[in-house]
């Protein structure tokens, strides 16, 4: 494998690449910063998304190369080495480097190459894992992160339905629900286009069977955890197999029901060792962690839950268990995946089920009241299974327009 060999893949992957739809950060990222994270889980698409930056959106008088720093060249190449000689040989600016995690010592060699070339840009795409602010090389001063997170409703729409539904935000959703449901709500089969979004709707693979996404994602599943978290977190070959098994766990179980002491029985291990597997699966975006409004890492001593990452993952992962998906927890997941990724501060709360920026929710189908919000002023039933909103009520489905 030579740098040759590096520019076909280079040019074949660029030629393929599907620009008509685009995710929601693809015009928010600033070209313009010397170095840029494109941060995330796999599978969400920060491969298509960094080609089509050089396809659409770079300068025409900049030169770009991406390369996927897994690739077997950097085993005997470094990549300080490999800018340097395009930089000064090809005059190229702009280096797109993809898994940048995969890489040793990636964080000194970014650092190395921002100190060393002022005119050369690095756009890096990695694990959610990528940690730049507790990063020994302080990367945090250099470089810009951006978080992508999985389609959102809104998104699903637009790329499988041939939609150009724009977003809304927080404040017009909670103040103008109407207005906000008004065009929405008229979609053709919008609750039906809903419920096949829940099931497999979050990973853009596109022109899959059932069957063969759901196989996609648990293989995207094991390569987290025994490339990604082996690696990153350098923990041994036989404590790998817990991760899965708590993930297992998880999906069987309502969120409320998990406790750290209950896991570490399940699993045979000890407290402390079950909550950094927790932290851990958090970190790489297969898991989430709802906390109390008081903050903090404290999993042991305050009400949390603990649910799958997302609705498509919980139901991939049930598909395979057999277990009966439980309505209940896919319509919470959803209202914290789509509040959660359109970074909107969201707590566990007594009052209802859920506090977003002192607002109260309460989650459930078409029939639930507002018994559980005590009369509060600033306190909604988002509810599953109904298209338009009424007093203090929300549809659920709005909340996938929110990034």
């Amino acid at each position: 494998m030579n740098i040759d060999s590096l520019s076909e893949i280079y040019h074949e992957l660029l030629a393929e690449v599907v620009v008509d739809k685009h995710r929601y950060l693809f015009d928010k990222i600033n070209l313009n910063n010397r170095m840029t994270g494109i941060v995330g889980a796999r599978g969400v698409g920060k491969t298509t998304m960094m080609l089509q930056l050089i396809k659409q959106r770079l300068p025409k008088d900049s030169k770009a190369f991406y390369v996927s720093a897994d690739n077997i060249y950097f085993q005997q190449n470094l990549l300080f080495e490999f800018v340097a000689h395009l930089y000064r040989y090809e005059n190229i600016d702009h280096f797109f480097v993809d898994e940048i995690h995969r890489y040793t010592n990636w964080n000194q060699e970014l650092k190395n190459i921002y100190d060393s070339f002022p005119k050369v840009k690095v756009i890096f795409s990695g694990s959610s894992s990528i940690d730049l602010v507790k990063g020994s090389y302080d990367l945090s001063r250099r470089a810009n992160l951006y978080h992508l997170q999985g389609l959102s409703f809104r998104e699903y729409l637009n790329f499988f339905h041939g939609l150009d539904q724009p977003t809304i935000t927080f404040s017009d959703l909670i103040t103008h629900p109407e207005d906000v449901a008004k065009s929405i709500s008229s979609i053709p089969k919008l609750l039906g286009h809903f419920e096949d979004y829940l099931a497999r709707g979050y990973y853009p693979y596109f022109d899959m069977e059932i069957v063969g996404y759901y196989d996609k994602i648990h293989q995207t599943i094991d390569k987290a955890i025994y490339q990604d978290i082996a690696n990153f977190y350098q923990l041994k070959t036989q404590n790998l197999v817990y991760f899965k098994r708590i993930l297992n766990f998880l999906a069987s179980i309502p969120p409320g029901e998990m406790s750290v002491n209950n896991l570490a029985k399940n699993l045979q291990i000890d407290n402390k060792t079950a909550q950094y597997y927790l932290e851990i699966l958090a970190e790489i975006a297969l898991i989430r962690i709802v906390t109390v409004p008081e903050g903090g890492n404290k999993l042991l001593r305050l009400p949390t839950k603990v649910f799958i990452e997302n609705t498509t993952l919980l139901t991939a992962l049930n598909h395979y268990l057999g277990e009966n998906l439980s309505v209940g927890t896919v319509r919470e997941l959803f209202f914290i995946q789509s509040v959660v990724n359109a970074n909107l501060p969201l707590f566990y709360s007594t009052i209802g089920d859920y506090v977003v920026d002192n607002h109260y929710f309460e989650i459930g189908g078409k029939n639930k009241d507002r018994s559980q919000l005590k009369e509060k002023d600033h306190a909604f039933v988002v509810k599953d299974g109904i298209l338009h909103p009424s007093y203090h009520t929300l549809p659920l489905y709005l909340f996938g327009f929110l990034y």
